[in-house]
């Protein structure tokens, strides 16, 4: 199977799933998972297609975004930073990124919004809500969410788009669920303060099915399209 075949696998599921549940596939949106993975490869995926990519690890997803920038410069791509950040690798994400979608403390929000370049349009970000209360995870407490939200709405450089989450690992489809309709009455809850929300990004390889189901708009898949992980 080519990176071609697999992003047309994963487009023809999340038809045939938002279908079942009566809502329009064109509204959610792919983001590949390029972690760890070759340019060679993210450029077999924008051959096929594929615009909007996201990142975990700061210097490698820069390198890759100079890389295009360069040597492909009519290309319109969308960056998403989608692993914990750091407060001293802040700028580098505030100058090369798209999208930042995992805020959870007003340190780091505040830092980017500094650090966002005036020539830039604003940096778009989500926060990312600890849904299943896991110590090894990031993310604010559901509690927390309204406080940090209008927080990060007062600051000029940064635009507030909506919530990530990464639920506890489940195989059953109902155990799935359980998180992702909680994020969902989160993001209902955080639209009512603020109708720019739009983006709610939950759902990867193992539960985008449960995800599209329980109302994401934006799935975040890297092993269905691009294999394995390689780690060095």
């Amino acid at each position: 199977m080519t990176i071609k075949d697999n992003l047309q696998h994963i487009h023809h599921m999340i038809n045939e799933i938002a279908t079942q549940c009566e809502r329009s596939p064109n509204l959610i949106k792919l983001l590949a998972v390029s972690k760890t993975k070759p340019v060679s490869l993210i450029e077999d995926a924008i051959q096929a297609g594929q615009t909007c990519f996201g990142e975990n690890y700061v210097q490698e997803g820069v390198e890759k975004i100079t890389h295009f920038q360069q040597h492909h410069p009519d290309l319109s791509l969308e960056w998403h930073f989608i692993g914990p950040l750091q407060s001293n690798k802040s700028k580098l994400v505030a100058q090369y990124f798209d999208w930042v979608q995992t805020i959870d403390r007003l340190k780091i929000a505040t830092r980017l919004n500094e650090q966002r370049p005036s020539h830039l349009s604003p940096l778009n970000v989500l926060i990312q809500v600890n849904i299943s209360d896991e110590e090894s995870k990031s993310g604010i407490q559901p509690e927390d969410l309204t406080l940090l939200a209008q927080q990060i709405m007062a600051l000029p450089h940064l635009k507030l788009r909506g919530l990530m989450a990464i639920p506890k690992a489940e195989s059953d489809l109902d155990l799935q669920s359980i998180a992702f309709k909680k994020m969902y009455q989160l993001y209902q809850k955080l639209q009512q303060l603020n109708p720019d929300i739009d983006t709610l990004s939950m759902g990867m390889s193992d539960d985008m099915k449960a995800a599209i189901i329980a109302g994401t708009n934006m799935v975040r898949i890297g092993t269905a399209i691009f294999g394995a992980r390689q780690y060095n």
